[in-house]
């Protein structure tokens, strides 16, 4: 295939921002400043050094390069702008909180003094020992308790720039008599509830009735009553947030203005405003149509990045008011293009087709219906694929009304089951040649998809897609230089109807196949799932005892790549311990119904050992599938 071609399947070039690019033999590519190399072929290495899939891919230098381009997009804008104040931007570590995120994040964003966000007391705690630069914030968000407060207060004594933020009205009095009990002077921030709503999926969560924020009233009292402890000066941040991934610029822009007009109103009160955090919500394209559909978005970077700051700019001009230090709390656009997840196919399904030789049937002798059907078969046209159509969805409604009544065999019914998938494949080949396709024929391409079985947990590894309908790029890691001669649906190994993939990005809408390639015995097939590195690492869960999942830190360099490093995937035992089971006690229980199987005769005594060996080679096992095909 041509790369304009491939482009049209996949939509590459439109999401990834440039980090993921077709390369050599027909392979998918990783890019960033440092290097490329194929995925495949990082893949096959680890396979053959025994890593097993599915695995998840990470890419740190990604990071570091959304690090650079956020920032640099803010620094051209505020420099275009003649901006009299600074930017500082903050991550949110809720959006995914591993170390190796975390702590390249930190370092990384140290020169353009990055900070750090914490949502909980562990958020918190995990915050404080990280080297970030000096002066870079700790964002302290989210309902306190007392020893919440205490420990942002003893980040204060350790020196750092420690922001307790206000979320509601009642924590303002927790903040100052712990103040006061540690002999601390606060830093406070005060989220204030706007009128403004942003775009897309989180919607709901800005306006009038958000979960977090003060009224315009409870913001004027707490600026007074600041003032009247002598600690006006300690209320230094105005925060908003209006949901994440917000889709439309124009939403965005509403929202900086009426927070920028409440900042100026509450420097004229005399407070010591000088940070004005807009909140996170810089989307991902993750379709590429640059739309407001909420799995993308209508702006880029540097769009963003001028909105935010010649809104505020204009605002305080306005008003006579001094620039504040804008600060935005960005996890999705800093982490999403990082992550990869690696799927094996394992198996496919055709679509109400027999996957054996079904055993011959007299077509004489056979039911009148199978007659028919064969018929049909073997008559369809352009003129007449309707009628055909429609005349075979008839006969397989009245194939299951004779079958309940005991006039069709079984043998009978499976000849009618398989010879409808196939007149269902003529017809869709017939329409695909068509300029104009009917109405009632839109769903048959996801009919006749075949299900492709994939090696992974969809709660696990993708619970976005499941919960709230998020969609993922999915390209093919191998033969892109291939026609794909397939259209399938995902469905993961769990026992669970919800383990599935049926919704696909598409620039104009939203597909229900993806287009592959169809299976070589005794050759891998992979799939990789793309900007999956925001959330999905946070959210994932155990159903069906399916643990984390394989991670490999990748490291490209000029000649290629190398493994910086890897961390094992849960093995059954840890999985069944987070659930309260204990390895010792698992095999004393064993070793009892051995003993019980063995006295009843059910088991002889030399094959004991046998079980055991399995059963603890199970519990020290990686949960996924290891011999499949």
């Amino acid at each position: 295939m041509t790369p304009t071609q491939l482009d049209d399947l996949y939509f590459i070039s439109k999401w990834s921002n440039g980090y993921f690019v077709p390369g050599e033999n027909g392979l998918l590519d990783v890019k960033a400043p440092q290097g490329q190399a194929a995925l495949r072929e990082i893949v096959d290495r680890l396979r053959e050094d025994g890593v097993q899939l599915p695995l998840i891919l990470r890419f740190p230098q990604i990071v570091e390069d959304r690090l650079e381009r956020i920032n640099g997009e803010f620094d051209a804008a505020i420099a275009e702008a003649g901006y009299r104040g600074d930017y500082q931007g903050v991550y949110p570590v809720k959006v995914n909180q591993r170390r190796v995120i975390v702590e390249t994040i930190a370092q990384s964003g140290g020169r353009h003094g990055t900070g750090l966000e914490a949502g909980s007391k562990a958020e918190l705690a995990l915050i404080l020992v990280e080297d970030i630069a000096p002066g870079a914030l700790i964002q302290c968000n989210g309902f306190k308790d007392d020893d919440f407060v205490r420990l942002a207060l003893w980040g204060r004594k350790l020196g750092k720039n420690v922001v307790i933020t206000l979320e509601k009205h009642s924590e303002l009095e927790r903040v100052l008599r712990i103040s006061r009990e540690m002999g601390v002077r606060p830093a406070i921030g005060v989220r204030f509830k706007l009128h403004s709503k942003g775009a897309g999926q989180w919607e709901a969560s800005g306006g009038d009735h958000a979960k977090f924020g003060l009224t315009a009233a409870e913001l004027l009292d707490v600026a007074t009553r600041l003032q009247e402890e002598g600690l006006g000066d300690s209320l230094v941040m105005l925060h908003t947030h209006v949901g994440s991934q917000l889709t439309d610029i124009r939403r965005i822009k509403a929202a900086v203005r009426e927070a920028t007009q409440t900042y100026v109103s509450l420097r004229k009160l005399g407070t010591g405003l000088t940070y004005l955090n807009v909140g996170g919500g810089l989307a991902v394209d993750y379709d590429g149509s640059k739309t407001t559909y909420y799995v993308s978005a209508n702006y880029g970077l540097r769009e963003y990045a001028d909105t935010v700051v010649y809104t505020v700019m204009e605002a305080c001009d306005e008003a006579g008011a001094p620039h504040p230090t804008i600060v935005t709390e960005s996890g999705r656009a800093l982490t999403a293009h990082h992550a990869v997840l690696v799927i094996p196919v394992i198996d496919s399904i055709r679509a109400g087709q027999a996957q054996a030789q079904l055993p011959e049937l007299d077509r004489e002798e056979a039911h009148a219906l199978v007659r028919d059907m064969h018929e049909l078969l073997d008559d369809i046209t352009i003129k007449n694929y309707r009628e055909v159509y429609n005349e075979a969805v008839s006969n397989k409604e009245t194939m299951h009304s004779l079958f309940d009544l005991g006039y069709l065999t079984l043998l009978e019914r499976a000849w009618i089951e398989d010879l409808y998938a196939r007149i269902l494949q003529r017809v869709a080949t017939v329409i695909s040649s068509l300029d104009y396709v009917p109405d009632e024929f839109y769903e048959l391409p996801r009919v006749l998809a075949e299900k492709y079985i994939c090696n992974f947990s969809l709660f696990q590894s993708l619970p976005d897609n499941w919960a709230i309908q998020a969609m993922f790029p999915i390209v093919p890691l191998q033969r892109l230089d291939e026609q794909p001669d397939r259209e399938a649906t995902l469905v993961d190994i769990t026992c669970d109807s919800d383990g599935k993939i049926e919704r696909f990005i598409d620039l104009r809408d939203v597909k229900s196949t993806l287009p592959v390639h169809g299976l070589r015995k005794g050759e891998p097939y992979y799939l990789g799932v793309f900007l999956t590195g925001a959330y999905q690492d946070v959210l994932g869960n155990a159903h069906n005892l399916f643990g984390r999942v394989n991670e490999a830190h990748i490291r490209l360099t000029d000649g290629g790549w190398e493994l910086e490093r890897f961390i094992e995937g849960q093995k059954a035992r840890r999985v069944l311990h987070n659930m309260g089971y204990e390895e010792p006690q698992l095999r004393g229980w064993l070793d009892e119904t051995i003993a019980e199987a063995i006295e009843q005769g059910h088991l002889a005594s030399d094959e004991a050992q046998g079980l055991r060996d399995l059963y603890g080679a199970e519990l020290t096992g990686y949960t996924y599938l290891e011999q499949v095909g």
